[in-house]
Formats: structure tokens, C-alpha cells, sequence
């Protein structure tokens, strides 16, 4: 009877928020992020080079962009480059956008309704609040609320770009917690661009891009093989879903989601997996630079950015991304641990996820899309919206850097937990500190700390000397 808990005592273990991941989980986050970053900085590299360009040669940069290619006949695909890098580079951005949901809602962070209410609620404020605030900015004369979804993205290859230039550690909790608020992110922009940024829809085309999106899914499902055979159905899908009137992203995404995520047999990898595994290079380290490279160059000079901060278009956008993200994705936070009962990991403050939260304020390649979908008759503004994004970013960047770097060290000294294998097995010691057979190799390692004594060879194999 002694051992039984008192009666006012718990006996369940209260839901942790942040806490670690599973060792599958944590490699796939940190291959799939490795890629992001490298984008990222390619992405940030593409931004500058772009501006540079508006800003200095502005006559070139638009006769480059104004410069059409494409059939006319018979899907009217005779486009701008601008066109071909915002309806078209993004679909592949978007089709990975689609993999990586479905790939959370089958194996990821999403599965289970638990772990998917925190980013689901964190994303969700983090949509409306600067929505909000933007609305709120534009309600008065001179005001546009049709722009009110453009400081509603994250940008996590700006984000992760500008934590790879500043040298800032993040742990994986944190990292996974980012990467699935943008996935969440993503899935809500894609239906915003959808039902709000559509128009003058054709029936027989989106009716046609739905029979080929079916005859997508049918010969995925059969297990048919060939990039050959899916590339241009995927081409076909696209062009069809552009003529409908629909924005043609739309068919990356509905693509990525019909693509089987889970594992059978003895498969290494889902078909899905494959293929994001195949195409995320394309998007990070191709489509979306060049998306940046012709959707970024805006003229800066003094008048251009006293408007950015005197407008109440620019300047909703500056207060939705830089307040309304952080104060709607910490907000969201903490009240799904409040009412939720949970706690937060114990190796983690709140000013780390308040830091983290003003990083995902960085709103970049959707931010830019949606300002051209929102002001499309209006370049001007168009262009004011996007200095604003790119202003808003920024402040975002540099305030989430200061906040992160003054916690560094400790991200540091998790990180190296986090990776520390002192058997040498390719896992890492966290991950098997409950198993006897690791606990057994580590006693014999602790008890043999000089191996080079038995001799070269077995001093070789067996491993450096452990020590905590």
C-alpha cells in the first residue's frame, strides 16, 4: 500500500510542449530543413541581386521581366517571365508545400490531433491577427483591405537563411516546431490565393485540370512509374488550372497531396518521400530564387520608404508581419499551453518561443505573390506592398537574431547533446539511454578509457573515450 501515490497526487504525466522528437523524425526535419537553408541563402542572395538590378539598371529589370515566351494557342500560355515565375516556379514550391502537409498529417507532427493542435492554433493567430491589424490600418480613407492576406505568410527559407548568415543554433524542437507552423502556413495561403485571389473561372477548364488531377491520383495509386508520363500530366494540369481562372498553384499543391506518404512493405521510402526528396532541391534551390529574382526588385530611395512608413497599405503590412505574427504565434502558443494543462519543455523558456515567433514573422515569397495578386491593376501599389514585405522582413530578421544570439550559447550546448554519440553507432545517446544493451556498451567503454594499450588495432575499433 505504501507504494500506491497519494490520492491528491497526479498519476498522469502532463503533455509536453516542444518536447523531443523520435529519432526518424528528427533525421527527416533535419534533411529536409539542410535543403531549406541552402535555399535560404540563395534566396536572400536573389532578394539583394534583384533590388541591386531595379535599383541601378530599372529600365533592363523591367524589359526582363515584360519579356513574354510561351504558346499562345491554345491555353493562352503566351506569358511574361514575371507570369511564368509567379504561376509557375511557385507551383513547384507549392507541390512541395503539399507533400510535406501530407506527409505531417500521415507521419509527421500532424498525425496525431494532440501534437497538431499546437501549430494548427499557432498558424491560425498567426493568419488572423496581422490580418487584423492590416484591416484595421486600411479601414480608414485612403485605406486597401484587399491586401489583407499579404502579411499573413511565413517564409521559412528566409527564415532559415538568415539564422545560417547570423550562425544561430536552433535545437530541433524548435526546428520542427517552425518548419510545421510553415506547413500549416502554407496549407492556409494556398486556400486564401484560391478563393479570395480567383476570378472569371472557366468551367471546362478547371472541370478538365480536376479529370486530369483524378487521372493524377488513379495512376499514382496503380503504382505507375515514369517521370516521363507524370511530368507532362503534371504540365498539362497546370496549364489547364491556369485558363480556369484559378490560380495555377493550385495544381502543385493539389498535386503534392494526392502523392501516398506512408510506407508499405519494406519500403525505405514513400513514394512521396522520393519525390520531395527529388524535387525540394528544384524548388529551394532554383524556383524560388528565381521567383525572388524577378518579384523583389522594387526602387528604394528616401520618398519610397517614408511612404512605406506614412501609407497605411505599407505600413499595415509592416505592423501585421513584425506584431501581428509574433504577438499571434506566441499568443497562440501560450494559450493552447494555458488551457491545455501543458507544459513547456524544461530545457526551454517562453523567450524562446517569443523569439521564434518574430522569426516566422518573416513573410517573403508568398507575401510578394499576394501583393501582386492583391493590387494587380494597381503596379504602384504593388510595389509599395512589396517594399513594405521586404521592410517588414527585415525588422523581423534583425530583432529575431538579437533575441536568439542572447540565447545562443545555450542553443549550442543543445545541439550538442542533441548529436552527441559516444559509441559511435550512427544514433544519438539520448535516443538510448533506456536501453540495456547501450548502457552495457557504454560501462565497458568507461571501464577500458585507454584502448590503445591493448594495441593498435583494437584501440582502433574501439571508439573515443567517453566522457560527460
Amino acid at each position: 500500500m505504501a507504494s500506491q501515490p497519494p490520492v491528491n497526487e497526479p498519476t498522469t504525466r502532463r503533455r509536453q510542449l516542444l518536447g523531443r522528437l523520435s529519432f526518424p523524425e528528427r533525421t527527416y526535419i533535419t534533411d529536409a530543413l539542410r535543403t531549406e537553408t541552402v535555399g535560404g541563402i540563395l534566396l536572400l542572395a536573389a532578394a539583394m541581386v534583384a533590388l541591386i538590378w531595379a535599383n541601378v539598371w530599372p529600365h533592363a529589370y523591367e524589359t526582363v521581366l515584360d519579356y513574354t515566351v510561351g504558346p499562345s494557342g491554345p491555353l493562352h500560355l503566351h506569358l511574361s517571365l514575371e507570369t511564368w515565375a509567379n504561376d509557375g516556379l511557385l507551383t513547384i514550391f507549392f507541390f512541395v508545400a503539399g507533400i510535406e502537409l501530407k506527409r505531417e498529417f500521415v507521419a509527421g507532427e500532424l498525425r496525431s490531433p494532440s501534437a497538431a493542435l499546437l501549430p494548427v492554433i499557432a498558424a491560425a493567430c498567426g493568419v488572423a491577427l496581422p490580418a487584423i491589424l492590416f484591416a484595421l490600418a486600411n479601414s480608414g480613407p485612403g485605406g486597401h483591405p484587399s491586401g489583407w492576406a499579404i502579411p499573413t505568410a511565413t517564409d521559412i527559407a528566409f527564415a532559415l537563411g538568415v539564422l545560417a548568415v547570423v550562425g544561430s543554433h536552433l535545437p530541433s524542437p524548435l526546428r520542427a516546431f517552425l518548419l510545421t507552423l510553415a506547413v500549416v502556413d502554407d496549407l492556409i495561403a494556398i486556400l486564401i490565393i484560391a478563393i479570395f485571389y480567383s476570378s472569371g473561372i472557366k468551367f471546362w477548364a478547371l472541370g478538365l485540370a480536376v479529370a486530369g488531377l483524378v487521372l493524377f491520383w488513379f495512376l499514382h495509386r496503380r503504382g505507375v512509374h515514369g517521370w516521363y508520363l507524370f511530368v507532362p500530366l503534371a504540365f498539362v494540369n497546370w496549364a489547364l488550372m491556369h485558363e480556369s481562372g484559378v490560380h495555377a498553384t493550385v495544381a502543385g499543391v493539389a498535386m503534392g497531396l494526392m502523392l501516398r506518404c506512408h510506407r508499405e512493405g519494406d519500403e525505405e521510402q514513400s513514394p512521396g518521400e522520393h519525390i520531395e526528396h527529388l524535387v525540394r532541391p528544384i524548388s529551394a534551390g532554383f524556383a524560388v530564387p528565381v521567383f525572388a529574382l524577378f518579384a523583389a526588385g522594387v526602387t528604394i530611395s528616401g520618398p519610397a520608404l517614408g511612404e512605406v512608413f506614412t501609407q497605411a497599405t505599407p505600413l499595415g503590412i509592416i505592423l501585421g508581419l513584425l506584431v501581428g505574427k509574433t504577438v499571434g504565434i506566441f499568443g497562440g502558443t501560450w494559450l493552447t499551453a494555458r488551457f491545455t494543462r501543458a507544459e513547456l519543455n524544461p530545457q526551454l523558456k517562453w523567450a524562446d518561443m517569443f523569439a521564434l515567433s518574430v522569426l516566422a514573422g518573416i513573410g517573403f515569397t508568398v507575401s510578394l505573390l499576394i501583393s501582386e495578386l492583391a493590387f494587380a491593376d494597381d503596379p504602384a501599389l504593388a510595389d509599395r506592398s512589396k517594399a513594405a514585405v521586404l521592410v517588414g522582413s527585415l525588422l523581423c530578421a534583425v530583432v529575431a537574431t538579437v533575441l536568439l544570439k542572447l540565447r545562443n550559447r545555450h542553443y549550442r550546448e543543445l545541439c550538442e547533446e542533441e548529436d552527441r554519440d559516444l559509441d559511435g553507432d550512427g544514433i544519438p545517446d539520448v535516443y538510448q539511454q533506456d536501453d540495456p544493451a547501450w548502457r552495457a556498451r557504454m560501462a565497458k567503454l568507461a571501464n577500458h578509457p585507454h584502448p590503445a594499450e591493448d594495441g593498435p588495432e583494437d584501440g582502433a575499433a574501439s571508439g573515443p573515450t567517453p566522457h560527460r
